[in-house]
């Protein structure tokens, strides 16, 4: 593979928006949009821990963009572009990168996003990546965690856990016929473009599992969520495995749904701003030292061994 200045014109540059100069200068010059708050948000993937050694290049790409994707999309915000940061082993070949640069550019075209620079450095051993995602929301209008009321519904989007079934499945653990588990592991799609300004109170993501990012607005809004287990939507390729993976549907996290928070009364709104994507009242909001109470539906506790994806 050429050096890194030559890997950079070949396969990064032409992603560049004009913000980013040809990616030739130390940094990149941009324009806010007039009159709006600008959101950033940056995660990583690692070789090994968040994606598995093999998988295709572009799909890596694609996922690392919409992880972000999805944190503006959880705030209310559209995007803009990105920085990116590669450090690559050696024995990463020129397909891999050219693969990698693919995956970029139909995510790019998809969202509607270009990148404004980043850096590129090498690694040990594994592949790691980063991604910093610029967004705008207009002022006062961006959601947050801790906007929760006493009695306010909560609702998700799409359907939970597929994607931590889809690993087991990747892992040989479980099937997958359809291969649709599979497909939402190593493919999320990002929420973004739901005006949900004035209709929820509050909205995360599920990225490290639906009851610790619920417990994240439980915390912030000093309230308790309560939910009732069954009431959370799976798809049929999920169902299907039964409800021996309920707790990993729950807990696992990597769906990249948004959690929302509204008032009671708006359903209707709800369904209108989604339109075609499901939205589903799970439970309530309430006054108590939760975080999160979960019961089936005879109101009995499910008691979960663990709550969430940890990184320490």
């Amino acid at each position: 593979m050429g050096d890194e200045f030559s890997r950079i014109a070949r396969y990064l540059a032409p992603l560049a928006g004009p913000e980013g100069l040809g990616l030739t200068d130390d940094a990149a010059l941009f324009t806010p949009p007039a009159g709006a708050q600008l959101v950033f948000t940056a995660d990583q993937m690692l070789e090994g821990i968040h994606f598995i050694p093999g998988d295709p290049p572009a799909l890596i790409a694609r996922k690392l963009l919409r992880r972000n994707l999805s944190d503006l999309a959880a705030m209310g915000a559209s995007p803009l572009g990105y920085l990116l940061t590669t450090a690559l082993p050696p024995g990463i070949d020129e397909s891999w990168l050219a693969a990698f640069a693919e995956g970029l550019a139909q995510d790019q075209t998809e969202f509607g996003i270009k990148l404004f620079g980043g850096d590129s450095s090498s690694s040990r051993t594994d592949i790691s990546l980063s991604a910093t995602l610029i967004g705008h929301v207009a002022p006062g209008e961006a959601l947050r965690r801790n906007g929760a009321k006493t009695g306010d519904d909560i609702w998700v989007t799409g359907t939970i856990g597929d994607a931590a079934l889809g690993l087991r499945a990747r892992q040989g653990t479980l099937p997958d016929p359809s291969g649709y588990l599979i497909n939402r592991s190593l493919l999320p799609s990002p929420r973004i473009g739901l005006k949900l300004a004035g209709i929820v109170h509050a909205a995360i993501d599920i990225s490290d599992g639906l009851i610790q990012d619920l417990g994240h607005i439980s915390r912030a809004s000093n309230l308790t969520a309560h939910i009732q287990a069954d009431l959370v939507p799976a798809s049929q390729d999920a169902a299907m495995l039964g409800a021996k993976y309920l707790e990993a549907r729950l807990t696992e996290g990597d769906d990249y749904e948004l959690i929302l928070v509204a008032p009671p009364g708006n359903a209707d709104r709800l369904a209108a701003v989604c339109g075609s994507l499901p939205v589903t009242r799970i439970g309530t909001m309430s006054e108590g030292e939760g975080p999160v109470v979960t019961r089936d539906r005879s109101g009995r506790l499910v008691n979960l061994k663990h709550f969430g994806w940890q990184h320490f």
